[in-house]
């Protein structure tokens, strides 16, 4: 899976899923860091990334939207780091792979709950 990590989530993420056999790379790599969450949204798509973040507003534009890409993983409650939540997040992938190839919204929760809202949200 191709993973778009945002400016939010530590950069760390992208070793761990590379590690993990994924392809990943954080935002500050290839746009700037004031960057509006369109302008990122619009990248992952145009792209092909799967856009890994804990803002809401991705949701929301994806609502807004009602486009069916990029999928977009939700992380929630604390802490967001690899260390803690790494093995949580690619049970989370493994799990919901069929909803993300799709296009969908996973929300993995601060109990390391996961759940799949397929796109376009109506």
């Amino acid at each position: 899976m191709r993973v778009l990590i945002d400016m939010n989530l530590t950069p760390r993420w992208t070793s761990y899923l590379v590690a993990a056999g994924h392809t990943a790379i954080h935002w500050s790599e290839v746009g700037s860091i004031r960057a509006k969450d369109g302008e990122i949204c619009d990248y992952a798509r145009d792209q092909k990334y799967v856009l890994l973040t804990n803002d809401l507003d991705f949701p929301r534009i994806l609502a807004h939207t009602r486009d069916a890409k990029p999928s977009v993983i939700l992380m929630r409650g604390e802490p967001l780091v690899p260390e803690a939540r790494g093995r949580a997040l690619l049970s989370a992938i493994e799990v919901c792979q069929a909803e993300i190839d799709a296009g969908a919204i996973v929300t993995l929760d601060s109990e390391d709950r996961s759940r799949a809202r397929v796109l376009p949200l109506r």
